[in-house]
């Protein structure tokens, strides 16, 4: 059984491809890649194609962190192909609650949610501030914490 991970954000161009890449990164350490699958996309629509923002390439970069992704849009699909979706802030999760099909299965939630050593909850989005290194950290907390709890609940 493959579990399936999709982190949203706004654009998909900062926070959210920097957590799939930061947790891909962690999964593949942890000897579970052929068990654990990692996207991401926005809500909006405004970068479709686009590769990741250069501040987000990059501080993956800086830490060792292959990412060539593009940008997509979340899709109806998704609620069905992916068993969570995280978004990286509450406008987003918020975003994510209304599109979910009714008879969806995928566990909507809140990324930092998992890391409960945070005193935060939203992923600030260092589109505007530059700020991609605090986000760095933050993402990197949130991914480790987001793993354990999918070993634990998912039994891997």
């Amino acid at each position: 059984m493959t579990i399936r991970v999709l982190f949203v954000c706004l654009g998909n161009i900062c926070r959210s491809p920097m957590a799939e890449g930061v947790f891909r990164h962690l999964v593949e350490q942890a000897g579970l890649a052929d068990q654990i699958e990692v996207d991401s996309a926005g809500t909006s629509d405004w970068h479709v194609g686009e590769p990741a923002h250069e501040g987000t390439r990059y501080v993956l970069e800086k830490h060792g962190i292959a990412y060539d992704g593009r940008s997509r849009q979340v899709t109806r699909q998704d609620f069905y192909d992916f068993d969570y979706l995280v978004a990286m802030d509450s406008s987003n999760l918020v975003a994510l609650r209304q599109m979910r099909p009714l008879d969806a299965h995928a566990k909507l939630a809140l990324f930092l949610e998992f890391a409960d050593e945070i005193n935060m909850r939203d992923v600030p989005d260092p589109y505007y501030s530059g700020r991609f290194e605090h986000v760095y950290g933050l993402v990197e907390q949130g991914a480790q914490a987001l793993l354990g709890y999918i070993r634990e609940h998912e039994e891997l």
